[in-house]
């Protein structure tokens, strides 16, 4: 069960997927003009992600390696158009509001990111809890933003008027449109990057010097981002072989140099052994 809540945590704080990752932007900047709407794309991308993740795990033994990413593709499409008609069917408010952005999950690269890099390897029950976690580190993460250009830019909060009966005050509409996306999400990396988080811009080391070299072009496992842990111990790896390689190396010249001294003694004591046997033949004589 601790490995499950871990999975969960995981989503929500050490990897959330649009503060840590940075993954998800498209929806990220243009649904969050208002909470209610950041909280319904949240949950929408939530569904996908649990059902595909769960599915994507009790078949990954089945699919075969090289149709994969199509295989992904149709599983995680089909539940974007339960979703779809769902919201349709039963919140037509919310689907009207989110427009095209409902049909685009399926090319989100949260959901594809978590199909490739976790429920592709490991089992179905954890991979529904991996979804789950990722699904509300986003939902917490685009809610926030949209409660922040919601409240700058109208002056509600969840569609409640708050500011209307301060005298003099106007909202600054410019946060609930384009810019103020890009703004609200700038200025909340750059406290993150103050406050020293775990966050995309805030790396504790240099690119090349991870476990994988930092070459994304030339990756051929996946276009996504690895999981910290897995780069974590891929490096802690690397470090324990070159570490090994040294000790070898070290070991090789320490016994090269005692071979060597070995031989310069005998060498010696041969040397010291043949100096008196001429004086005994001498002697005999």
């Amino acid at each position: 069960m601790k490995k499950y809540f871990g999975t969960l945590f995981n989503g929500l704080i050490k990897e959330n997927p649009t503060f840590v990752l940075m993954l998800g932007m498209c929806p990220t900047l243009a649904v969050t003009t208002s909470a209610i709407n950041g909280i319904g794309m949240g949950l929408s991308t939530t569904a996908v992600l649990m059902m595909s993740n769960m599915f994507i795990g009790l078949l990954r033994n089945v699919i075969p390696e090289k149709v994969r990413i199509p295989a992904y593709i149709v599983i995680i499409a089909s539940f974007v158009t339960i979703v779809d008609l769902l919201l349709q069917a039963f919140v037509p408010s919310v689907y009207d509001a989110l427009g095209i952005y409902i049909p685009l999950i399926v090319v989100n690269c949260i959901i594809f990111g978590r199909a490739e890099a976790f429920a592709s390897k490991n089992g179905p029950v954890v991979s529904l809890f991996d979804g789950i976690g990722m699904g509300l580190g986003f939902t917490c993460a685009i809610t926030i933003i949209g409660l922040v250009r919601e409240f700058l830019g109208a002056g509600t909060l969840f569609g409640i008027d708050v500011m209307s009966g301060i005298p003099g005050y106007t909202p600054a509409s410019i946060f609930i449109m384009a810019p103020g996306a890009f703004f609200v999400l700038s200025v909340l990396t750059a406290l993150q990057n103050k406050l020293k988080a775990p966050s995309a811009t805030n790396q504790e080391a240099a690119c090349d010097s991870i476990a994988c070299g930092g070459n994304c072009a030339s990756c051929a496992g996946s276009v996504f981002v690895k999981n910290k842990e897995m780069v974590e111990q891929a490096r802690a790896a690397a470090e324990a072989q070159k570490a090994a390689e040294k000790a070898a190396k070290a070991a090789a010249a320490k016994a090269a140099a005692a071979e060597k001294a070995s031989a310069g003694t005998a060498a010696e004591e041969k040397a010291a052994a043949g100096q008196p046997a001429p004086e005994k033949e001498g002697k005999g004589e």
